[in-house]
C-alpha cells in the first residue's frame, strides 16, 4: 500500500511532518538511558503524539488503535510497527517534560524565520482560562479548615495533657506552648518509664490499660493528627485548597458546571500568549485569578522572545502590573480597565458617591462632592498585597457632612459598620498612582492603535481556547501533577499552531499578523 498516493497532498499530516522535521531532537534523545537501545525513534513518537492532539485523541490506548487503523498515523510511523500504549504513555510522562518548552520555542523560532510570526508588526495577546484537573471533585482540603482544626487540637492538648500525665504518675512539667518536638520528647520519656517499670501493654476486651499506656497512645494519636495538619498546610502553601488526588490542583469556579450550582472543581489556571494567531508561550499556575500571573508570565516570555506590545483583558489590571510594565523600558501595556464598560452606563454616571464622578483639583489635592463640599487629604497608609507589593493609599475626608441632604445616596454603609448614618462622614481611599495609570490607559486604548489591538485580542487570544476546547476536544486534563499537565497543554499548543498554519495556507492568509475589522 503506497501511503504517498493515498494521502492527499494538502492533508495537514504532511505539513505536520514537514514542520517537525525541522526541529532539533538532541535534547529529547538525551532523556533516554545510554544502556540498551531505543525501540522507537523519539522523532516519530513525537510526530504521532502531536498529530493525535490535532485529531482530538489524547488517550494512549486510542493513539495505539489509531496507529493500527489510520493511514495518516501509518504515514508518520514510516513503516515501523505500532507502538504499545505503555510506550506512548512513558514517552509523554518521562521524556517530554524536560524538553517540551524547548520544542515549542523551536517551532516559534521556525515560524518567525518564515515570516509567519512577527513581534514587530503584531503584539503579544495574553488571555487565561481554567481547565479541570484529573482529580476527584470531592477530595478537597481547605487550608482555613485545617488551620482551625490545628488550633482546636492545640487547645485540647494544652487542656488535657497535664491531667493525662498526672494519671500516668509522671511528674513532668508541661510548657505553655506545646510543639511537636516537645510531644515526641514526652512520649520518649513515657516509654522510658514504661521500660523501667517493666510494664506490658495490653489490648482487647477484658483488659484494663495502665495510665502510662493511655498517655502514650493518646500522645501518639495527637502527633499523627498534627503531622497530617502540617502536611496539609505545607501542600497548600499560599493556596486556599488542594485535591487529595492531585496535590497541584486548586479548587476554582469553572464555566463548565455539571451541577449548575456554581460549585468549585479542581483545576489549573492556563495562560496563553499568542502572536500573529500562533501560540508562543504558556503559563500554568494554581492562582484562581489572572492578576498575579501576568508578571511571572511576562518574565518568562521576555527571556525567550523580543516582546514589546502586550495586550490583556481587564482581569489582569492591578497597580502592581502597571508598576512592573512602567519600570520596564521594553514593554508597552494595553489593558482595558475593569470599570471601562461600567462607566458607559447611566447608573454609573449618576452615582454621586463614586470618586470618578467628583471633580479633582490637583493643586489643592481636593475632591468636590455633588453638594460642592470639599474632601481633603487627611492621612496616608500602606496596603500590602498577597505578593508583597506595597500600595500607598491616600485617605480623603469631608469636613462637613452633617447637614448634607444627599448623604444617604453618597455614603455607602457597610454591614459590619454599626455607626449611625448621621454620624458618618464621606471618605475616599485613593491610590494616586493607580488612578493616574488608569486614566492614561483609558486614553491609550481609545486611540486607533489601541482599538485595533483590543479587537485582535478578542479574536486571537480567545479564539485559541475556542478552537482547543471545541474543535480539538480538550476540556479536561488526563494526567496529574503540574509537570505532566504542562506537557499536555504544550502538546495541544503545538498542535494548534500546526492546524492554524495549515488553515492559513488553505485560505491564502500566510504572512498576515493582525486582523483588520471590516467597516460598514
Amino acid at each position: 500500500m503506497n501511503l504517498e498516493i493515498i494521502i492527499p497532498s494538502d492533508e495537514s499530516v504532511r505539513l505536520l511532518s514537514a514542520v517537525l522535521e525541522e526541529l532539533d531532537y538532541r535534547k529529547l534523545a538525551a532523556t533516554y538511558s545510554r544502556l540498551g537501545r531505543i525501540e522507537y525513534s523519539p522523532r516519530l513518537l513525537f510526530k504521532v503524539v502531536l498529530y493525535a492532539c490535532c485529531r482530538g485523541i489524547y488517550s494512549s490506548r486510542e493513539i495505539e488503535r489509531a496507529c493500527r487503523e489510520n493511514v495518516n498515523f501509518m504515514y508518520l510511523l514510516e513503516g515501523q510497527k505500532t507502538p504499545d500504549h505503555n510506550t506512548i504513555a512513558r514517552f509523554r510522562s518521562q521524556h517530554l517534560p524536560e524538553v517540551i518548552e524547548d520544542l515549542l520555542r523551536q517551532m516559534v523560532d521556525l515560524l518567525v524565520d518564515h515570516g509567519e510570526i512577527s513581534f514587530e508588526e503584531s503584539a503579544v495577546f495574553i488571555d487565561g482560562t481554567k481547565i479541570e484537573a484529573n482529580a476527584g471533585r470531592y477530595t478537597f482540603v481547605w487550608k482555613t479548615r485545617v488551620t482551625k482544626d490545628q488550633q482546636k487540637l492545640g487547645d485540647k492538648i494544652a487542656a488535657e495533657l497535664p491531667l493525662l500525665l498526672e494519671k500516668a504518675g509522671a511528674s513532668i512539667a508541661v510548657p505553655k506552648q506545646i510543639t511537636v518536638q516537645q510531644l515526641k520528647k514526652l512520649r520518649k520519656r513515657l516509654y522510658a518509664k514504661k521500660e523501667a517499670l517493666r510494664l506490658e501493654f495490653v489490648y482487647g476486651k477484658g483488659h484494663r490499660k495502665s495510665g502510662i499506656q493511655k498517655a502514650i497512645e493518646t500522645i501518639h494519636s495527637w502527633l499523627e493528627r498534627l503531622k497530617r495538619y502540617n502536611l496539609d498546610i505545607h501542600i497548600c502553601s499560599d493556596r486556599n485548597s488542594y485535591s487529595k488526588t492531585d496535590h497541584d490542583a486548586t479548587y476554582m469556579h469553572m464555566k463548565e458546571d455539571h451541577m449548575k450550582n456554581g460549585q468549585l472543581k479542581p483545576g489549573y489556571n492556563v495562560n496563553v500568549a499568542t502572536v500573529s494567531e500562533y501560540i508562543v508561550g504558556n503559563h500554568i499556575s494554581a492562582d484562581r485569578t489572572d492578576t498575579k500571573t501576568l508578571i511571572p508570565f511576562l518574565e518568562k516570555l521576555c527571556k525567550k522572545h523580543p516582546v514589546k506590545r502586550v495586550v490583556v483583558d481587564s482581569g489582569y489590571e492591578s497597580e502592581e502590573n502597571y508598576h512592573y510594565v512602567d519600570e520596564s523600558e521594553q514593554l508597552s501595556l494595553f489593558v482595558k480597565p475593569s470599570n471601562h464598560e461600567q462607566k458607559k452606563k447611566r447608573k454609573y454616571q449618576s452615582d454621586i458617591g463614586r470618586r470618578e464622578n467628583m471633580p479633582y483639583d490637583a493643586e489643592t489635592d481636593e475632591y468636590t462632592c455633588a453638594q460642592g463640599r470639599k474632601l481633603s487629604a487627611v492621612s496616608t497608609f500602606i496596603r500590602k498585597s498577597e505578593t508583597g507589593y506595597k500600595q500607598e493609599i491616600t485617605v480623603y475626608e469631608c469636613c462637613d457632612c452633617k447637614s448634607c441632604p444627599v448623604k444617604e445616596k453618597c455614603i455607602r454603609q457597610k454591614k459590619t459598620d454599626k455607626t449611625p448614618l448621621e454620624d458618618r462622614v464621606k471618605r475616599l481611599n485613593v491610590s494616586k498612582y493607580f488612578a493616574e495609570q488608569r486614566k492614561r490607559m483609558e486614553e491609550k486604548i481609545s486611540t486607533e492603535e489601541g482599538i485595533l489591538l483590543r479587537v485582535n485580542r478578542s479574536i486571537q487570544a480567545e479564539g485559541v481556547f475556542a478552537m482547543i476546547k471545541a474543535d480539538m476536544n480538550f476540556r479536561r486534563f488526563m494526567m496529574r501533577g503540574k509537570k505532566n499537565v504542562s506537557v499536555e497543554w504544550h502538546l495541544a499548543s503545538m498542535a494548534y499552531n500546526i492546524l492554524k498554519l495549515h488553515h492559513k495556507a488553505q485560505t491564502g492568509r500566510l504572512g498576515t499578523h493582525l486582523v483588520t475589522p471590516k467597516t460598514a
